[in-house]
């Protein structure tokens, strides 16, 4: 097998290192960009902002488009009868005149046949578990139960952790033996704490996904014909999630080269958690919209899915990492030679929203839950590495594509924010007398003006996308969470900018991230 891991501590050489410097002096540097031009030419200062303002605010109106369009798609795919779909994919006829793609899908399959039929796919849901009860667990148990899906083709895996595990231990146990026969087949699996892991999600579901991969073999199942959905133990997935994953499956001619992901929305409580946490999760769940809109950007996140058979060929996730889901793309595009997509489900899987117990553990929590996901930064390193000073078969303009995007998107995570909120204001205070400097501000306002009217087709989707209102609150909660927008740049400096230079900081200086932090659940009744 090719050596896809990330380098332990004592294996990174100095160029290594010196990678996992790029993402903080990239951002650093271009914080300061600002202020050093302004030392130089004003004029040149002013260009750069302006500049900088208009290419955001056309990214900001390509972003408006894609998440209408993205919305759209999920509206359809949720409702949908997919059971008609499935049967025409598995008998080669269109029965089924709409929707219009359809058609064009099972036509397709005359000219590349699928691998694997409907009638022979299995699904894994593994769920993980830190030390969650049975108030967290149960109820992502029961939604799975409840997909409009045949529950005898489908494997429930619950993968708890050794390491303060109790709670999670008991309530595992308990919802296998209570709710496993109404599936093919039900496992609770124990991980217990191994050396030379990061203490995190990625070895539990590896030593789950091992365990799996036997009990396969005394099954008789082939891996090729399962797919696995890595599941976090606050996570509902749609009624729909598995139809509408089977669908997409078995129309690939190649399904091992395929990541599936889809659309990740922390709705499930979002009415009882605080403002500033509702902006965040409502912001992060139409990104998610918006990228399934943008294959080129999409990787693997959070909950995803994956063949069986690729997990075995990749030695399943990796153990040496806290983002295990991003990273897992790369591991798998490595692993073929680049011969790996990942196609968007349009269907949602619900999350929870941060919401610890006491409103600063929530704040708190939502920082590291959100620097975790900024770790991914880490990535930079691994992918030069791998893909630019390692001998391989990669296509090379992909390859260089794709890096690219992966360094911008870091950059402009940890910089858009600061840059565009501030930028405006830094040329008048070195150059107090300069006509250009003190008209700057009035003019980024206004750009940012207009760019912040798409805020209006966000805020109308959230109200969309809301669950019921529970009948604890009262109609002022409804009031809130219009309100709540005016928080949007405060959380944007806080939780984006700042966990991200965090994250990267943090990596420049070696002080690495070797533990993942589980976002703390807490239920309201």
């Amino acid at each position: 097998m090719k050596k896809i891991e990330i380098p332990f501590q004592n294996e990174k050489t100095k160029s290594y290192r010196f990678l996992e410097k790029l993402p903080a002096i990239l951002s650093w540097s271009l914080l300061a960009l600002p202020v050093v031009l302004s030392q130089v030419s004003p004029l040149l200062t002013i260009f750069f902002i302006i500049g900088y303002l208009l290419m955001w605010f056309v990214r900001a109106i390509g972003l408006n488009v894609r998440v209408l369009q993205g919305w759209n798609n999920m509206q359809q795919h949720q409702k949908l009868n997919w059971t008609p779909l499935i049967e025409d994919v598995e008998n080669g006829i269109v029965t089924q005149i709409k929707p219009e793609w359809h058609t064009k899908n099972v036509e397709r399959l005359k000219v590349y046949p699928a691998a694997v039929r409907p009638s022979e796919v299995v699904h894994v849901l593994m769920i993980a578990a830190y030390n969650e009860g049975r108030d967290v667990l149960e109820p992502t148990v029961q939604s799975v139960a409840a997909s409009n899906y045949d529950m005898k083709k489908v494997i429930l895996v619950i993968a708890y952790e050794a390491r303060d595990g109790a709670q999670s231990e008991e309530a595992s146990q308990a919802l296998v033996a209570e709710y496993g026969g109404q599936f093919m087949h039900a496992l609770a699996i124990k991980h217990p704490l191994t050396p030379g892991e990061v203490r995190g999600k990625g070895g539990n579901i590896t030593y789950a996904g091992r365990i799996l991969q036997k009990k396969l073999e005394e099954w008789g199942i082939e891996p090729r014909n399962v797919q696995v959905t890595t599941l976090d133990s606050d996570n509902r997935p749609h009624p729909n999630y598995l139809a509408a994953l089977t669908y997409t499956f078995c129309l690939c001619p190649e399904p091992k080269y395929i990541s599936f992901q889809p659309v990740v929305m922390y709705t499930n409580n979002i009415w009882d958690a605080p403002a500033l946490m509702r902006v965040v999760a409502t912001g992060n769940s139409f990104w998610n919209v918006i990228l399934t809109m943008r294959p080129h950007l999409i990787r693997n996140f959070s909950s995803h899915a994956q063949s069986m058979e690729a997990l075995i060929d990749t030695n399943f996730w990796s153990v040496r990492t806290i983002v295990e889901d991003g990273h897992q793309f790369w591991r798998t595009y490595f692993r073929y030679d680049g011969k790996h997509e990942v196609y968007p489900i349009y269907v949602p899987i619900y999350q929870d929203a941060v919401l610890a117990e006491g409103y600063r553990r929530t704040l708190k929590a939502q920082f590291i839950q959100v620097r975790r996901w900024a770790w991914g930064a880490s990535d930079i390193a691994y992918v030069i590495t791998k893909g630019f000073l390692t001998k391989n078969k990669l296509p090379r303009w992909d390859l260089i594509a794709k890096t690219l995007r992966l360094i911008e998107g870091h950059v402009s995570w940890a910089t858009a924010p600061l840059i565009l909120t501030f930028s405006a204001f830094i040329p008048i205070l070195f150059n107090p007398d300069n006509i250009g400097a003190n008209l700057l501000p009035n003019t980024a306002s206004s750009i940012q003006r207009i760019a912040m009217a798409g805020l209006l087709i966000t805020m109308f989707l959230s109200f969309k996308a809301l669950p019921p209102k529970p009948q604890r609150y009262k109609r002022r909660r409804t009031f809130f969470m219009v309100v709540q927008w005016g928080f949007l740049p405060f959380t944007s400096i806080v939780y984006s900018s700042f966990a991200a230079l965090y994250s990267q900081t943090r990596l420049f200086f070696g002080r690495y991230l070797d533990k993942f932090d589980v976002t703390e659940k807490a239920v309201k009744k």
